[in-house]
């Protein structure tokens, strides 16, 4: 059976507070037990620093859309401080994490969204949903003093990392469709996933969902955990909670970049 993992994109809406007992994975003296992704710690720091000797800066918002600069600088003076909590939790607040709606997956379908959930993140690189962050706000997109550009920071760490990990994997790709280049995808997986979202049909035309797409993607990772990450055929059966049904006839297949592109069309 092929493995998957499901490419997903961080949050700027975060969850604050967290576990002040929690381990510090910011003490490289003590074990990387509650971090998965221990190997890019030390570049981690590097890029904290460096966003600590800015943040005083009166023209410097590393955070993402609608946080406002003195929301993230309060919030990143604190990250060496912060308590802790995990990923999926700091980011629930937002729109594709509150559409997973994760408490009310079976517990064998949240175990399958914590091992190969894979989340990119500015200030991490990459994460699992399980590991434990502190409150932040670094937008991928971000342009950090002495450091340049964010996505450009992670890029080979990030291209490296994957590149390895996805070897011969089946990979649903829910990133943003906006996100940074931070990843020179070699196409090592056995096959890429994408989910395209379509209004009802006009005169023979599909008009393509511009809006709300991180909510129906977000809703999709349901049945990706609980159902089949493997069997595409298995859509068939399913209609979309917002009442979408998958298309096979509307998807496309691209062999060169062994990439899917599911259709889903609104009933």
């Amino acid at each position: 059976m092929a493995r998957f993992s499901i490419l997903l994109g961080s949050s700027d809406i975060k969850k604050d507070g967290g576990n002040p007992f929690a381990p510090d994975m910011f003490d490289y003296r003590t074990s990387n037990t509650f971090n998965y992704y221990h190997e890019v710690n030390p570049e981690r720091r590097k890029l904290i620093d460096a966003i600590l000797a800015a943040v005083d800066d009166e023209d410097f918002n590393p955070g993402g859309a609608g946080i406002d600069r003195e929301t993230a600088a309060a919030v990143n003076r604190e990250l060496y401080n912060s308590p802790l909590m995990s990923a999926l939790d700091r980011y629930s607040p937002g729109v594709m994490y509150e559409a997973m709606n994760f408490q009310s997956l079976p517990t064998g379908a949240q175990r399958r969204l914590l091992e190969n959930g894979i989340i990119f993140s500015g200030l991490f690189g990459l994460l699992r949903p399980d590991d434990l962050i502190p409150e932040y706000h670094v937008a991928l997109d971000a342009s950090i003093p002495k450091v340049g550009s964010v996505a450009e920071y992670w890029h080979d760490l990030v291209s490296a990392i994957l590149n390895k990990q996805l070897q011969d994997h089946i990979v649903w790709n829910l990133l943003p469709d906006a996100i940074p280049d931070v990843w020179d995808d070699e196409h090592v997986y056995s096959e890429m996933i994408t989910a395209n979202f379509y209004g009802r049909r006009k005169g023979g035309k599909l008009p393509p969902v511009t809006e709300g797409l991180q909510a129906l993607r977000g809703q999709l990772v349901g049945f990706i955990v609980k159902e089949s990450a493997e069997d595409v055929d298995l859509l068939e059966e399913w209609t979309h909670p917002a009442g979408y049904n998958y298309s096979a006839k509307d998807s496309e297949y691209n062999e060169e970049t062994k990439t899917r592109s599911l259709a889903f069309v609104k009933r």
